[in-house]
């Protein structure tokens, strides 16, 4: 078996360590950069109240909302802040609990994805495996995120579990638990929700809640998620080689306002140096592009073009 390139093979020792090189401030400014958006949209309505500034907050908070979640997995690699008090922390308070999610089982669950990726021990396996696909079912899909189904049934699903895990992890997949919650999380989880429930009512009106956290958190945060999730591993070619089972997309402005914040596009620069932060990302990318790996390495020019190529599989025709 041949074997498959490792960053080590790519790069100097004095490359890696520039590029692994972690700050405080930088992870200071990534948290009020998410929570200034998020907090800016709300205060945009407040100010403009109108259909049109009311689903701006919407898709602008879904988005942000995803940044807290890339956040969290920036903290998951220790890379959020050099220190690591303040990746557990942060990453865990401030970016993992608002959104429902919890900081160590999603590290525990994410670097299984790391170890085995695109193979049948990848815990992410099922949500790329099925692309591409065709056109009417990818619809499908993004009309049931958009329209709530998929952030309904998969909130309910975490508290369900919840109440049956009752602290035990036995025999619980890894998968479970990155989407589950154990009794004191989820209290966590709510305890936080509950802040930012007084935190939105103190800026104008209750509702604020359901139409600026909630809302998002089951519509636009889930549609975006999904996309991101077909970037990355959708529709590549099934193998261990790095530079052609993860994909990289080239994301303009509007996309990385909208659905790849924080370089979460540069996917296979991170599975390559996975403690890599985030802001570094687009330097790795040059650094590959002028060690004429270009080539070599699966890239999208945009996320329109990666779902044409996620949905590209034509029906089966009739019986």
């Amino acid at each position: 078996m041949t074997r498959q390139p490792a960053a080590t093979d790519l790069l100097s020792r004095g490359e890696i360590r520039a590029l692994s090189q972690r700050s405080d401030l930088w992870g200071v400014w990534l948290v009020f950069h998410a929570w200034g958006l998020i907090l800016g949209s709300v205060w945009m309505f407040t100010l403009w109240p109108s259909v049109l500034t009311f689903a701006l907050a919407v898709l602008v908070i879904g988005s942000r909302q995803l940044g807290l979640a890339i956040l969290m997995h920036e903290a998951a690699h220790n890379a959020l802040f050099r220190t690591r008090r303040w990746n557990e922390q942060v990453g865990a308070w401030v970016c993992g609990r608002p959104i429902l999610a919890d900081l160590a089982s999603y590290r525990h669950y994410h670097l299984q994805h790391h170890r085995h990726t695109q193979t049948d021990r990848d815990p992410d396996l099922k949500l790329s495996r099925p692309f591409p696909t065709t056109r009417a079912s990818l619809r499908r899909k993004l009309i049931r995120d958009l329209t709530g189904q998929t952030g309904v049934k998969q909130r309910a699903a975490q508290i369900a579990f919840a109440f049956r895990l009752v602290g035990e992890t036995d025999g619980v997949s890894s998968q479970d638990l990155a989407q589950a919650f154990s009794g004191p999380v989820l209290g966590r989880a709510l305890m936080v929700n509950v802040g930012l429930f007084a935190l939105f009512w103190a800026m104008e009106a209750w509702w604020y809640w359901l139409a600026f956290w909630l809302l998002p958190l089951l519509t636009w945060f889930q549609l975006v998620l999904r996309v991101r999730n077909i970037a990355e591993h959708g529709a590549v070619e099934a193998s261990d080689d790095p530079f052609r089972n993860t994909r990289t997309t080239l994301a303009n402005p509007l996309e990385r306002l909208l659905v790849a914040p924080y370089w979460v596009n540069y996917h296979l620069e991170h599975h390559l140096l996975m403690h890599v932060p985030a802001y570094r990302l687009p330097r790795l990318h040059r650094i590959l592009q002028q060690k004429g790996l270009s080539t070599r390495m699966t890239v999208a020019p945009g996320y329109i073009d990666v779902l044409r190529q996620a949905s590209a599989s034509k029906p089966a025709p009739p019986a």
